[in-house]
């Protein structure tokens, strides 16, 4: 028998299933963030990743956003909509390709960022305050790790 799932009681069952485990913590996560916010700002996680993402890297195409959230594109495509609705994200030409254009947060879409911000680190804090700071190192090592195998394996990536 391999190492690989010895001892482990969940094995064969769901509730031992990495990626299960992995995307209950996500969302648990998310949601615990939104509700933070989702009543001040109305937004949705997904409306909320679109912003986070331009928001810390500035302007690109839907399809480098769709990569950057690590959404599917019909749901970055509706949390798009909904924020060009609401005059949070613009669509603006793209100096590099005269066939696309960029989106970008808007003055208000910019605002909005900057109060959630500070809103979501510190619920990280919280969340991290119960573990001990090499914890929170290896959990932030192995979740990269994870992500770049995770990349690695995907034959889509570039």
């Amino acid at each position: 028998m391999s190492e690989e799932g010895e001892g482990r009681p969940d094995e064969g069952r769901l509730a031992g299933f990495l990626p299960y485990q992995l995307s209950i913590a996500s969302n648990a996560v998310s949601d615990l963030v939104a509700q933070r916010y989702r009543k001040r700002f109305a937004l949705k996680v997904p409306e909320w990743r679109v912003m986070a993402v331009l928001g810390d890297t500035g302007a690109m195409t839907q399809r480098a956003l769709t990569a950057a959230t690590v959404m599917d594109k019909v749901a970055v495509n509706r949390a798009v909509k909904v924020l060009e609705q609401r005059s949070l994200v613009a669509r603006v030409p793209n100096p590099g390709d005269g066939r696309s254009h960029l989106l970008d947060l808007t003055g208000e879409g910019r605002a909005i960022h900057a109060e959630v911000m500070p809103l979501a680190l510190a619920t990280e804090r919280e969340l991290l305050a119960g573990l001990a700071p090499d914890e929170v190192a290896t959990l932030r090592r192995v979740l990269g790790a994870l992500r770049e195998r995770a990349r690695r394996l995907d034959v889509r990536a570039p």
